[in-house]
């Protein structure tokens, strides 16, 4: 497969004779299949000919090559002195190239596997409570992460024997972090710190009620108003997403689904092509809380979703939308469907208080009201657990309703 990239018997001799020499034809066999560019895979294989080089040079064993000798590669790459064929510039294709190999190689059960570094951080107690959320609360992998990795930090600060917490130590430590955190932030951590004490207090491990030892924020209901775009702009978002590439086409289809049917960032980095039922013209979306819905699949949206599907790269994999980009594989959570949308308004030149795709999900549901659909029906579109969700949010952007229900302001008496 080399042969593919290099046609120097020189340069194919020098590669094959190298430490990961048995190994860079499957090597250059698998950034083919990822769908990397030519040349960009000449880069890879080059540098990994590069590591190689400094393997053989500090007498590191193959199977002995791990995260730590990384580490080093990348700071020798700073500072290389190498001859020619070996030595190339510091850029992001120069350790990129290195990992990709080591991770293959790992893959193959050539080197030890690297994860076992991250595991190792994680301790008994924090894995047992990721555990409890999934099976529990049943959230998603992102979420999950997320709490785990804040307990983590909590276990850290306040030692790994629950039956000693009080609430003072509770307190001292969320403001603590509370300071150098924005509001949104500490939000986060007040729920990821009540979700771990009630595991704690469900297994036994700590008093009863030390959840409610965490601060509650001030959060005002009501304050503002959900952020959606006009028509016009939604008109331009689109236009912005015209064109015959495979970018412009999957952008377009991910932006219908998000304005038209309101779908969260996540609904659409996770739907599979399972879910689609084109005879039924309809599509599954499982949401927080693993809750399936079955939604109507708009003529607007299945066309865009067609026009994607019959240039969709090749994958190995169900789920709907790729990166076009090498590796192809698919978006892994809801933060690349937010950058798309991103892009997309930049590229449209449409500003709004909020960006992301979240956006989309609340200017679906204004135009909605605008049109005259019920709170109820809108709900049940967005998924939501209750009519009270649906009412915080976007009752009060029906003005024509608050003026017919409020009541004129008193007059002040003398």
């Amino acid at each position: 497969m080399l042969d593919s990239y290099f046609v120097a018997p020189k340069t194919l001799r020098r590669l094959r004779s190298g430490t990961f020499g048995p190994y860079l034809d499957r090597f250059a066999e698998e950034l083919k299949r990822r769908g990397y560019s030519h040349w960009t895979a000449v880069k890879y294989l080059r540098s990994a000919a590069h590591l190689g080089r400094f393997v053989e040079l500090r007498a590191i064993a193959l199977e002995a090559v791990s995260e730590g000798t990384l580490d080093t590669y990348r700071q020798h790459l700073l500072r290389c002195r190498c001859p020619r064929p070996f030595s190339e510039k510091v850029n992001p294709h120069a350790f990129c190239g290195a990992r990709l190999l080591v991770d293959h190689l790992r893959e193959a059960g050539v080197v030890a596997d690297l994860i076992a570094k991250q595991a190792e951080a994680n301790p008994p107690l924090i894995d047992s409570f990721g555990q409890w959320l999934q099976q529990h609360r049943g959230v998603s992998a992102h979420t999950r992460r997320q709490h785990c990795r804040r307990a983590a930090d909590f276990l850290r600060c306040l030692g790994d024997d629950p039956s000693r917490y009080d609430a003072q130590g509770i307190r001292e430590f969320f403001v603590m972090r509370h300071r150098t955190s924005s509001q949104r932030s500490a939000q986060a951590l007040a729920a990821s710190l009540r979700a771990f004490l009630r595991f704690l207090i469900v297994q036994g491990l700590c008093r009863t009620g030390l959840d409610q030892a965490v601060p509650a924020l001030a959060r005002w209901r009501l304050a503002s108003l959900p952020q959606g775009l006009s028509a016009s702009e939604v008109a331009q978002l689109l236009a912005a997403c015209n064109g015959g590439s495979v970018a412009r086409i999957r952008d377009r289809a991910i932006i219908l689904l998000l304005v038209r049917l309101g779908l969260r960032a996540g609904d659409v980095a996770e739907l599979s092509l399972t879910d689609i039922d084109w005879k039924d013209s309809s599509l599954v979306v499982s949401g927080k809380s693993r809750r399936e819905v079955r939604l109507p699949l708009p003529q607007e949206v299945g066309d865009a979703l067609l026009t994607y599907l019959e240039c969709r790269p090749a994958a190995n994999t169900d789920r709907v939308f790729l990166r076009v980009i090498a590796p192809i594989r698919p978006f892994r959570r809801g933060d690349a469907v937010s950058s798309v949308v991103k892009s997309a308004m930049r590229r449209a030149d449409v500003t709004a208080p909020v960006t992301g795709a979240h956006v989309l999900r609340h200017t679906a549901a204004r135009e909605m009201l605008r049109q005259g659909v019920s709170l109820y029906e809108i709900g049940s579109l967005l998924r939501h657990r209750s009519i009270e969700t649906t009412a915080y949010y976007y009752a009060k952007v029906d003005r024509d309703l608050l003026e017919s229900v409020a009541q004129p302001w008193p007059e002040m008496l003398r």
